[in-house]
């Protein structure tokens, strides 16, 4: 990698990480102690601003500290929406006061967070939300219901949107706000779904109160916070796997904490439609030879190589520290194509034997398991139909949909 505009070259992070954390790693450390060291010397987010937690490095060098870190293999920052989405986003829109409150315990793992965005009446059309904020002296007082957010049992805070101001079009009366979740106007209810698993929760607040000075940007000017939010959202990544043979009381702790993290997302794999099984499953049962199978096997393999090109030329824009873009929304609407083919691909392999759960069916009940979770990935993270739109409209320059409800106050549309 050559030398960056700020005079720093990648050999020399390298170095400097190399030689800090064999200063400073200790296994018997425990996490937390780890953790605060981390965010002290600014590698915890080395492409983050050095008042939270970083060096002020240019994107690109981001990729280079992780490498250091995992050939070191030492634990890093906690996964999960509080680093991937809510420590950006105060980063480009909170406060200092917000940023200094919130962004180092949530690079040390002491706080975590939770997503409060779609609603029952407003998942695609997000704008259209109905829970209300009202101002009541030093807070907000907040009354409405969330949906599918994962982590809202065990959360401290969420990142929140509320209309604040019916009197205005849609996308102009949303704040963004920091909720406090640990309060008794906060109910967490987990959903049921059909694949058997409960990973997501719907929350209902029956006044329940945000202190006046937790609204993220000013308040009104919430929808481009959650524009931003939805950009990073749509580029989060997988779990990476841990290292095997670690010991050390900071790795114990870590693993532990991945562990619980990673328990409402255990079905996640099969949502994607799991492509990597489908030709081992096509040798075992003896459809590898079948025309029509070879020709949908070929197919999805063809979506997966493009879609992974596409990721790695994200990631690269990523890196040379470009903005999350359109690229993202793509990218979603290929996982869902790939996912969709595989579960297709899967069904006419295992014929009806796909059709049965239980530990002695197909791969202890995967094949089906994939059947009722892939429809979800063309929701999650916003609806294969919205990607399109955007794709449309952002990439394509085509003209945008109709939308009754420009220019008009919100209290005056149809809603229901």
């Amino acid at each position: 990698m050559s030398e960056s505009a700020s005079g720093v070259s990648a050999d020399s992070v390298r170095a400097d990480v190399k030689q800090w954390i064999a200063d400073h790693w200790n296994p018997e450390l425990s996490l937390r102690e780890w953790r605060d060291r981390l965010a002290d010397s600014g590698w915890a987010c080395p492409t983050w601003p050095e008042r939270w937690c970083g060096h002020g490095l240019p994107g690109a060098f981001g990729r280079v500290v992780a490498e250091e870190m995992n050939r070191a293999v030492v634990p890093g920052t906690p996964e999960g929406v509080g680093m991937m989405l809510v420590a950006p986003i105060l980063i480009e829109h909170g406060s200092d006061e917000l940023k200094e409150r919130y962004i180092r315990p949530t690079v040390t793992g002491e706080i975590t967070w939770c997503q409060l965005f779609s609603e029952p009446g407003a998942g695609s059309d997000l704008a259209g939300l109905q829970s209300r904020a009202v101002r009541d002296g030093e807070s907000w007082r907040l009354s409405g219901q969330k949906v599918w957010s994962t982590g809202a049992a065990t959360a401290d805070f969420g990142l929140l949107l509320a209309r604040t101001d019916w009197d205005v079009p849609k996308h102009q009366g949303i704040t963004a706000f920091v909720l406090p979740m640990r309060q008794s106007g906060v109910t967490v209810r987990p959903l049921r779904q059909m694949n058997g698993h409960s990973s997501f929760n719907e929350v209902f607040f029956d006044d329940a109160m945000v202190p006046a000075d937790h609204v993220i940007a000013e308040p009104g000017a919430g929808w481009p916070v959650a524009r931003a939010t939805l950009a990073h959202e749509r580029r989060l990544a997988s779990f990476p796997p841990l290292p095997s043979d670690v010991s050390g009381r900071a790795w114990r702790e870590a693993i532990e904490e991945r562990t619980a993290i990673a328990e409402p997302h255990k079905w996640y794999p099969q949502r994607a439609g799991r492509p990597d099984l489908v030709i081992q499953q096509a040798q075992a049962l003896g459809r590898s030879r079948d025309r029509v199978v070879r020709q949908e096997i070929a197919k999805l393999i063809e979506l997966t190589w493009s879609a992974r090109w596409m990721a790695e030329r994200a990631a690269a824009a990523r890196a040379a520290g470009q903005r999350p873009g359109p690229e993202g929304s793509l990218g979603k609407l290929a996982s869902s194509k790939i996912a969709k083919q595989a579960a297709r691909v899967h069904s006419m392999i295992a014929g009806t034997a796909g059709l049965l759960a239980g530990p002695e069916s197909l791969l202890s009940g995967t094949i089906t398991e994939i059947s009722v979770s892939v429809p979800a990935i063309s929701i999650a993270g916003g609806t294969d139909e919205i990607q399109r739109s955007i794709i449309a409209e952002r990439i394509l320059g085509l003209p945008r949909e109709p939308d009754v409800s420009v220019g008009i106050p919100f209290r005056d549309v149809r809603t229901g």
